[in-house]
């Protein structure tokens, strides 16, 4: 895993850090037994109230990241949405947790970023195998 934080605001960079954070709020460890990923997202979330409001911020990073890519309204607000549902859905106690642990905001606004770059900077698109 490649540890190094690019700070520049070319599109290989920002989609570097959008990646970088995807994981660690989606993806940071595996929950014995059950054999899922689960990240920070979920985790934070069991706190409540403050658990939620700070994933939706750290959600919020990744629309202001795609807003310097120059990715338009639309798409724009298709991500808040995403940050949105998991916020207010993930505040509800209990049901609210479980729903964190399936429906994952920030993994859909990735695929939105990295369909973004695929069309608009196609030197800057990551091809994965």
């Amino acid at each position: 895993m490649d540890l190094e934080f690019p700070l520049g605001n070319d599109p290989v960079s920002v989609t570097r850090r959008v990646e970088m954070l995807e994981r660690v709020l989606e993806n940071a460890f595996t929950i014995p037994g059950l054999r899922r990923k689960v990240g920070l997202d979920a985790v934070v979330g069991l706190v409540p109230v403050a658990g939620d409001v700070v994933s939706a911020l750290l959600g919020m990073y990744l629309v202001w990241e795609a807003r310097n890519l120059g990715m338009s309204k639309w798409q724009l607000a298709r991500m808040t949405a995403n940050v949105g549902v998991d916020t207010l859905l993930g505040a509800i106690p209990v049901v609210g947790d479980a729903f964190d642990f399936l429906f994952r905001s920030n993994t859909r606004n990735l695929k939105i970023i990295r369909k973004h770059i695929a069309r608009h900077y196609p030197h800057a698109r990551v091809i994965e195998g």
